[in-house]
């Protein structure tokens, strides 16, 4: 049994705060042990159930968060900067099961912890061939479009229910139960990581119970930025075209430019916003 697991940050054990989530900031090198410790936690539930390779895609920001001498040694790990596929690289057909690890609720979900849709200040809301998308729904269609199912989801509580939602069936493990977007009750580390092990397991048990989730094509992806300049910066790109003021619209037959579009965007957005002083 081939197993994929895609590793966020913001829904990991323990973190609430944004300054554990990015290198230099006060936290970081714990976050990311607590990050490690959470994929870790699938890897053994993995293995418990079966498992015969298990790759771990470090998915969050620079995407070099993931402690390799820490990891699992059963695991291999992608990681670093350059990801097409970002949050989705590596997955592809001849999975059994697709994993999210450490996600979060879509923006603008009032008790979702760190809740946003790919980035935290540049992007308002984004949809998927018209319904309000977060990043569960992008990465299980992507995983949908390459027929490989979503078998878990951890990470706090509005997560999970937006998961379910979308997933029907799917197992769920909350770590944490937001209060507002930066205040969250915890479960403690060893507890947390306790259930996501046994979560793990007693999702591959039941592999036969999931189906890929599969949006039929074409793909039109809709996205609200929260200013003009970096609508007109992104629309420039071959594809792109303007839906309003502040909303670019893409649309493909081939789910795979959906997502590497996303980095494109990432990389012209966070320009913008950083020369502009837009960061509201």
């Amino acid at each position: 049994m081939r197993v994929y697991l895609s590793v966020d940050m913001e829904g990991v054990t323990g973190l609430t705060d944004p300054e554990e989530m990015h290198h230099g900031g006060r936290g970081y090198d714990r976050g990311c042990e607590f990050m490690t410790g959470d994929a870790n936690a699938v890897v053994r539930g993995a293995f418990a159930a079966g498992a015969t390779q298990v790759l771990v895609n470090d998915a969050h920001g620079s995407t070099r968060n993931l402690r390799i001498d820490r990891l699992d040694t059963r695991a291999t790990l992608i990681r670093g900067s350059g990801k097409p596929h970002r949050m989705a690289q590596g997955l592809v057909e001849g999975f059994d099961a697709a994993i999210f690890a450490g996600y979060h609720a879509r923006a603008g979900v009032s008790h979702g912890v760190l809740n946003h849709t790919w980035m935290g200040k540049e992007i308002q809301n984004v949809w998927l061939n018209g319904e309000i998308c977060g990043e569960t729904r992008l990465v299980a269609a992507y995983a949908g479009f390459v027929g490989v199912p979503v078998a878990l989801v951890t990470g706090d509580e509005a997560v999970c229910a937006e998961a379910r939602e979308l997933l029907g069936d799917v197992e769920t493990v909350a770590v944490k139960q937001g209060i507002d977007m930066f205040a969250a009750e915890l479960l403690p580390i060893e507890v947390a990581q306790r259930r996501i092990e046994e979560g793990a397991a007693r999702a591959l048990n039941r592999l036969a119970d999931f189906r890929p989730y599969v949006i039929e094509p074409p793909y039109t992806l809709e996205v609200e930025w929260n200013s003009t300049a970096i609508a007109t910066a992104c629309g420039i790109i071959p594809g792109t075209r303007h839906n309003g003021a502040r909303r670019t619209e893409f649309t493909t037959a081939d789910y795979r430019e959906i997502m590497a579009l996303f980095g494109i965007y990432a990389m012209i957005a966070g320009q913008v916003a950083c020369g502009s002083g837009v960061y509201g």
